[in-house]
């Protein structure tokens, strides 16, 4: 795999959007494969396809593509996307693209993620401030991808720090994150948010005691709910039954 961008395909552009578009969609079709079912290549949609970027025609997945520039290469927390409440339509449909997050410097991809489609919810998705009236597009609202609410069990890298990650291992990984597919919205943040508090937990092995520490931040996530401790119990046998953790003994697990 290359990690350089071909720069020789934007000598007639001048917008910086456009190079960009150009540059990272040219790298993606040259050189990825489905990460979903392992097809050597996936295909590029028209420009501004509404289902996004890219497709694979074996396994019938959909990709859209986000990339930043970043001076150390790194993964970004957030990433800038669209207006606000297309993104939130299309993520809480039942056809909701999987996305790829690149990060770039000197024209070179330095960090490539895939975050299945099953991870995405409302909740980290950031409204920004709408356009004044004075713009030319008054009152539009864009939106922020909050990549740091995502638990990392849903960021699948394809390239990590300029090494490749075998297709094999991301295939494997994008397998067991498949378990935790669900089209309810409300069961799918409950999930999400009780495997990224157990992610913060530093020791393989934790208590149910230090998942229930978290009950007040989860509280302001949920705040209709008034079970908290109900619910990460309910979220952590869903997770153990899925091949996430394991159950040790009463109220002690351990990370698979």
């Amino acid at each position: 795999m290359n990690f350089e961008f071909n720069t020789e395909l934007i000598s007639n552009y001048k917008s910086k959007s456009q190079i960009i578009r150009v540059l990272t969609e040219d790298w993606v079709e040259r050189n990825l494969y489905c990460p979903i079912c392992g097809k050597p290549h996936i295909n590029r949609y028209e420009n501004n396809h509404p289902t996004g970027d890219f497709y694979c025609n074996s396994c019938d997945s959909d990709f859209e593509l986000k990339s930043k520039e970043s001076s150390s290469g790194k993964l970004s927390k957030t990433i800038v996307d669209g207006e606000y409440s297309t993104m939130i339509s299309r993520i809480t449909s039942l056809k909701n693209p999987n996305f790829f997050f690149m990060m770039y410097k000197n024209f070179s991809v330095y960090n490539f993620i895939l975050i299945p489609n099953h991870f995405f919810t409302p909740e980290i998705i950031i409204k920004r401030n709408p356009l004044s009236p004075n713009a030319r597009r008054a009152g539009w609202t864009g939106c922020n991808i909050d990549i740091s609410s995502i638990p990392d069990s849903g960021k699948i890298f394809l390239i990590k720090n300029q090494v490749q990650i075998k297709p094999e291992i991301v295939i494997n990984e994008y397998k067991k994150t498949k378990t935790l597919k669900t089209n309810n919205l409300d069961s799918r943040g409950w999930l999400m948010d009780v495997l990224a508090c157990i992610e913060k937990i530093p020791d393989k092995n934790f208590s149910l005691n230090q998942v229930y520490s978290f009950e007040n931040e989860l509280k302001i996530k949920h705040p209709t709910n008034n079970f908290i401790k109900d619910k990460i119990r309910q979220q952590l046998q869903y997770l153990r039954d899925k091949g996430f953790i394991e159950f040790i003994s009463a109220g002690y697990y351990r990370k698979i």
